[in-house]
């Protein structure tokens, strides 16, 4: 799959209940709390507006996969996994956008915990951490325009 230096589309869309993994949905409404219907067991380190949505990118998952971690989409709770989107550029500050009408900006990496252990050999979750995995990271964004996405939307890179 090529990587598109503008934008991407969206793979999956994955809520849950609270925990991972998150579960694939077709569509979802996207409001400044992040995706409706999903929820965090640790309101702590995860949600709030700051943190409202989850991303990570399929190829990392795939590279992930070829590297022999059980990984899979909505596995490490993100809540929307894109294709095709150059991960170096979603960055602090980067703006995106979900469909026709979703507008989010990235407000930081997240930091892995051990409940993603089971994604990952010998529960090494720490594969994915920004601090000693520059680039590997999933990414945290707050919404900025709410509204409807759904799997196969366009996502925009709109620095």
């Amino acid at each position: 799959m090529n990587q598109n230096i503008d934008g991407g589309r969206i793979f999956q869309i994955n809520a849950s209940d609270g925990g991972v993994p998150k579960l694939p949905l077709r569509r979802s409404e996207v409001d400044m709390f992040g995706l409706r219907g999903d929820a965090h067991n640790d309101t702590v380190h995860h949600g709030g507006v700051e943190k409202a949505i989850s991303l990570y990118s399929l190829e990392l998952i795939l590279a992930l996969q070829a590297e022999g971690h059980p990984i899979y989409p909505g596995s490490t709770g993100e809540n929307v996994t894109i294709a095709g989107l150059d991960w170096s550029r979603v960055v602090a500050g980067a703006r995106l956008g979900l469909g026709e009408a979703v507008e989010i900006e990235i407000t930081r990496y997240a930091t892995p915990c051990s409940t993603i252990r089971e994604s990952f050999v010998d529960g090494q979750f720490e594969r994915i951490s920004w601090r000693t995995h520059p680039g590997w990271a999933r990414a945290y964004a707050r919404v900025l325009r709410p509204g409807a996405i759904a799997i196969g939307d366009v996502v925009r890179l709109e620095m």
